[in-house]
């Protein structure tokens, strides 16, 4: 039994096209779960590289973890957080509110909470949103 021509000359091709099927559909259809509910937002001296925009999931990351490491008191809402202090603040309800932040460029954080997507196109959307706001947020290094 032969192979189809594009097959014997393109197999590379056929077999990330398929690898690339598979990423998908499990994106879309793998139950979401995660080790812990808390997304850390940390506030480094000099405050750079902090976000404006902060994403919570409903059930799965609906914990914000602040961690003040600054070295003077951050004001976040009505909390004042003491230096090298830390504190969970949870997130119940679906929405998007905007926190006062002094401390941020423009002193608010939005803190979007988004309710838990349901399998297919909906979970894959979640889950590339949620890989792209991790890649936006890496933290730059230069080398050694």
């Amino acid at each position: 039994m032969s192979q189809p021509p594009f097959l014997q000359r393109h197999w590379p091709l056929a077999a990330l096209l398929g690898a690339l099927v598979l990423a998908l559909l499990w994106g879309a259809l793998w139950p979401v779960r995660g080790d812990s509910h808390e997304v850390l937002l940390d506030f480094p001296p000099g405050g750079q590289d902090v976000p404006s925009e902060v994403r919570l999931t409903a059930g799965v990351q609906d914990v914000l973890l602040l961690r003040n490491r600054t070295g003077r008191p951050l004001v976040f809402g009505p909390l004042q957080l003491a230096p090298g202090a830390q504190y969970r603040l949870p997130f119940e309800e679906e929405g998007e509110q905007a926190v006062p932040v002094p401390a941020l460029p423009g002193g608010v954080l939005r803190v979007r909470v988004v309710r838990l997507p349901d399998p297919g196109w909906e979970r894959l959307r979640w889950r590339l949103g949620n890989l792209g706001s991790a890649i936006r947020h890496l933290p730059l290094q230069g080398p050694d």
